[in-house]
């Protein structure tokens, strides 16, 4: 009975046109709770024990979140049952930075990269602030060589945007596209029609080890440390954010943090 009920959210949200990942993510969450309750229907009272059962297990926030708006959303879709979360409002959530390379850590990664195929696909990672979802999912119509320009389609939050493209990432391009010539994805895989998500971990990880930084790097540094070397050269905050795509600017201005040039200006108006 219950994995009918959880098949019906599965094609509410499908209707709804939620994200496949972000279905999968809401369909574990539920069953990873009827684990927890023994198969028991939501309720007010369960839904904050099962809160409490995942702060114990030392989960982060957002997963603490997630997990509670998945059985939120069950039970008004699916069983008619309006739940709140109003303990989740004013949770204290830790803040950690993430590491970011310099430019020169990041040339250095680049040039530790023998394969064509490879280093282009981190090039155009760090050069235009990608998520690894986007990178795999662009198309060769994708790219628009006039206006200098990559559509990035139905992104996180299904919206589109454009990146800019830089003349040494196009040159780039045009070099990996002359030797591989990709037909409809622009990094098609061996298997899939594009690129393995898990194989683009492993270059950076393989390139990483090469330059013996210690920074903790992942494939999402890259974006991270994109948007921070353009706050360290000027560009303006609200512009940063449209190119990375965030809905919300506060989520932009965890850069402001991390960037050598602000946190410079605040130590010198403080003497």
């Amino acid at each position: 009975m219950e994995n009918n009920k959880i098949n019906l959210l599965r094609e509410i949200l499908s209707v709804r046109n939620y994200a496949p990942k972000t279905i999968a993510i809401y369909l574990t969450a539920i069953n990873n709770f009827f684990s927890f309750s023994n198969q028991v229907s939501p309720s007010q009272k369960l839904l904050f024990e099962y809160a409490l059962f995942l702060k114990n297990k030392n989960l982060s926030f957002s997963h603490i979140k997630n997990s509670i708006m998945a059985v939120k959303l069950f039970s008004e879709l699916v069983l008619g049952i309006k739940l709140h979360s109003n303990f989740l409002s004013h949770y204290r959530k830790e803040r950690k930075l993430p590491d970011v390379l310099s430019l020169e850590e990041i040339k250095l990664v680049i040039d530790s990269i023998e394969n064509l195929k490879h280093r282009t696909i981190i090039s155009l990672i760090y050069s235009c602030g990608l998520r690894i979802s986007e990178c795999v999912n662009i198309k060769v119509n994708d790219i628009d060589s006039i206006r200098m320009m990559i559509k990035v389609i139905q992104s996180k939050g299904n919206k589109d945007r454009y990146v800019p493209l830089s003349n040494k990432m196009l040159l780039l391009m045009r070099e990996y596209y002359k030797e591989y010539k990709p037909k409809e994805f622009l990094f098609e895989g061996q298997i899939e029609k594009y690129y393995s998500t898990r194989s683009i971990q492993a270059i950076l990880k393989t390139a990483i080890s090469k330059t013996k930084i210690k920074k903790k790097i992942s494939v999402h540094s890259l974006r991270h440390s994109y948007a921070t070397h353009l706050l360290e050269q000027g560009t303006d905050i609200s512009l940063i954010q449209k190119l990375l795509g965030h809905k919300d600017i506060k989520t932009t201005l965890l850069y402001a943090q991390i960037s050598q040039s602000q946190i410079s200006k605040k130590n010198q108006k403080s003497f």
